[in-house]
């Protein structure tokens, strides 16, 4: 059975309001980061490789190539032998999605310049900016309200990962909840919509954690979530420390177990966006189950279908695990 049976997803959002799924076509703009250029520090987050989520890092390539070649990209049939068995349903709808990096982390004219580019293409319904909660100015939020008022579905994307102060500095986040809260607080007074990313797995965490910051997103306020497994890849920080000392990570059971819990905990009307993700080897290192696209959406579908949906634990059908 499909996500859409137990989870208010993405997908499902995007059906009911054009009549097909949408699919996301990826942007790299050539943005870098605060923690990486040296004005909050260097390095960059722990867990942090570009490459393993960006098909054009490296690529100065122009955005109307990107958009050109992410659509004939979009109709390919999934490669690995796990795929999803559902049927590829072509789409003639796209998101822009500004995912590599920082993609607010510029001077506001080439941010302009470079939205507005993606949103030429006549094909583009949507605008998703993937960025740190620390690097929204009102300018930029300004911004994002006139593509809105275009008629465009404009969704500002903030890399939390967790709520705990202390992992936020044990993973090099370089911002505090409060950044969070604020950027939260004025995007959603425009009536920009908010998806917060979260990691389950990082070091020194527990399931406590994971609900901790789910708790804490909520209470501030949210329209959509995405959920990640923490991977470890090539190039990160955490590359390093798990060769040393052979960093544990959640097995493919219980990032489900965590996942489908937080999603039992979450109100309904909250889009979840993703519930979890892969990378390609060799730029993965471990989990190995993060290298096959569907192994953890069918685990934790199952999980949702033994123990309740987004919501259920909300109408006292659940508890905490």
């Amino acid at each position: 059975m499909s996500l859409d049976n137990y989870v208010n997803t993405f997908g499902a959002y995007c059906k009911a309001r054009y009549g097909q799924r949408i699919k996301k076509l990826t942007i790299d703009a050539q943005f870098t980061c605060p923690n990486r250029d040296g004005t909050l520090g260097v390095g960059g987050c722990t867990f942090c490789n570009v490459a393993s989520f960006s098909a054009q890092q490296g690529l100065e390539q122009p955005i109307s190539i990107q958009l050109a070649e992410g659509k004939l990209r979009a109709h390919a049939r999934p490669t690995d032998k796990t795929h999803s068995p559902r049927s590829k349903v072509a789409s003639d709808k796209y998101i822009a999605y500004f995912q590599a990096y920082t993609s607010t982390y510029d001077e506001f004219s080439q941010l302009k310049i470079k939205y507005d580019q993606a949103v030429a293409d006549k094909d583009i319904v949507g605008l998703h900016i993937g960025t740190r909660p620390d690097c929204v100015s009102n300018e930029v939020i300004d911004l994002l309200v006139q593509y809105q008022r275009q008629g465009l579905d404009v969704w500002l994307e903030l890399g939390l990962q967790t709520s705990n102060v202390l992992t936020l500095k044990r993973i090099n986040r370089g911002h505090h909840l409060n950044e969070y809260r604020k950027t939260v607080n004025a995007a959603r007074s425009r009536g920009i919509k908010v998806c917060t990313h979260l990691i389950l797995g990082l070091p020194g965490e527990t399931t406590v954690d994971y609900f901790n910051s789910l708790q804490t997103v909520l209470g501030i306020g949210v329209d959509g979530i995405k959920l990640h497994p923490l991977h470890i890849v090539e190039g990160s920080t955490m590359a390093k420390q798990w060769r040393y000392k052979s960093m544990p990570l959640l097995t493919l059971e219980e990032y489900a177990c965590a996942a489908a819990t937080l999603i039992r905990h979450t109100p309904q009307h909250v889009i979840y966006h993703r519930v979890t993700a892969y990378a390609k080897k060799p730029i993965l290192l471990a989990p190995d189950w993060c290298a096959y696209r569907w192994q953890g959406l069918v685990a934790i579908v199952d999980e949702l279908r033994e123990y309740g949906g987004q919501g259920s634990a909300l109408a006292g059908f659940g508890k905490m695990a």
